[in-house]
């Protein structure tokens, strides 16, 4: 014979009423998990974003310091290594003209200090041989024979071109302002890398160049 089942008393179906609600309460309340502080910061698209201090000079690099107008370069070493950049080994390099389009803030870290300017065209030579770049060229401008003899005198300054070639120049071209002249002044050494001003001046033009060369330490 089956024993009749028996009801629980109203005061039993309250007390498990009441932990049933306490039990949910506890699991809505639960603490967050905290973030991982070594997660770097998401993309919406939820992937991680990679920034670096330096510009490469594959295809988005390029695109990327034209888009910018920046260009950052790490020759703390006293060289540009390739793979650095992201170029393959028997890369010659890229050229990157902006003329028309405004300058590049152009900084190079150098073994010692830092070497800066406005440019519009850079350049990057190497054989294909090479595991970095020979030379990195870059191009300064200026509308006035003043302004480019400022611009001479601040290479002098900051990284250790010759100064009394240069001001020789300067003197000569200041007496017959209308002359042209190739000059290149003894380099610098300064910043631990080998800096060469080459002078492209004709007085007969608006704008005059200077050509900037920056050699691999020794």
């Amino acid at each position: 014979m089956i024993a009749p089942r028996r009801r629980a008393a109203p005061g039993e179906r309250t007390a498990v009423v009441i932990a049933l609600v306490s039990l949910l309460v506890l699991a809505g309340c639960k603490a967050p998990t905290p973030a991982d502080p070594t997660t770097a910061t998401s993309s919406s698209a939820g992937s991680p974003v990679k920034t670096s201090a330096f510009s490469t000079l594959d295809a988005a690099g390029v695109e990327s310091i034209r888009t910018t107008g920046t260009a950052r370069l790490d020759m703390s070493s006293g060289r540009l290594e390739k793979d650095a950049v992201r170029v393959t080994k028997d890369s010659y390099g890229p050229e990157i003209n902006t003329r028309g389009s405004g300058k590049i803030s152009l900084s190079i870290l150098a073994p010692n200090g830092e070497i800066t300017a406005e440019t519009d065209r850079i350049r990057f030579n190497t054989t294909d041989r090479r595991t970095d770049f020979s030379e990195v060229t870059y191009f300064l401008t200026a509308g006035s024979p003043d302004e480019y003899f400022e611009l001479i005198r601040d290479g002098v300054q900051r990284y250790g071109i010759a100064a009394e070639p240069a001001e020789e120049w300067i003197s000569s071209t200041q007496a017959d302002p209308a002359s042209k002249s190739d000059f290149s002044i003894t380099p610098g050494t300064g910043t631990g890398l080998t800096v060469n001003y080459d002078l492209r001046y004709d007085g007969s033009k608006d704008t005059q160049v200077i050509i900037v060369h920056i050699l691999p330490a020794d």
